[in-house]
């Protein structure tokens, strides 16, 4: 009988984890731009080769400066999924290792869509990450990657 109760037990448990809904799900990012160099389009690879920090100036020679989420957020903690294909902890590791090893600069990041917005549009060459950026009042822009405004 005991043993009935259990996989009883064990199975409601699957079955409402089943239910609930998994962080990020559903959920849309938006790569925003200054409106100085940073280009309108690119295509995914690209964006993950900026925002890993391996392309450190624009064309025009305006450096890059990257704006993220902090990892502990819903939406950093999907862009680490989404984009960079890493844990949150795996993301940290990262940019502690190229930052310590003079590679990269470190991205800077916002506990806020707000911040990490106007950030951008008061910062030249600033790319990041948002969720739900409508085109505002021509201050930043949204860049389509692979031909789309949301990822």
């Amino acid at each position: 009988m005991r043993m009935n109760c259990k996989i009883i037990i064990a199975l409601i448990a699957f079955f409402v984890a089943g239910c609930i809904p998994a962080v990020g799900q559903g959920m849309q990012l938006n790569i925003v731009g200054n409106l100085q160099s940073v280009p309108a389009k690119m295509d995914i690879d690209q964006l993950k080769t900026i925002l890993k920090g391996e392309k450190l100036r624009w064309d025009d020679g305006v450096s890059v400066k990257i704006a993220l989420m902090k990892t502990n957020t819903s939406i950093g903690s999907y862009t680490c999924e989404r984009i960079f294909n890493m844990s949150t902890n795996e993301l940290n590791k990262y940019f502690l290792a190229q930052v310590f090893q003079g590679k990269v600069k470190a991205p800077n990041f916002f506990t806020s869509k707000s911040e990490l917005e106007e950030y951008v549009a008061r910062t030249p060459g600033a790319i990041g990450v948002s969720q739900n950026t409508a085109e505002n009042d021509g201050e930043i822009k949204l860049i389509v990657i692979d031909g789309r405004k949301q990822l």
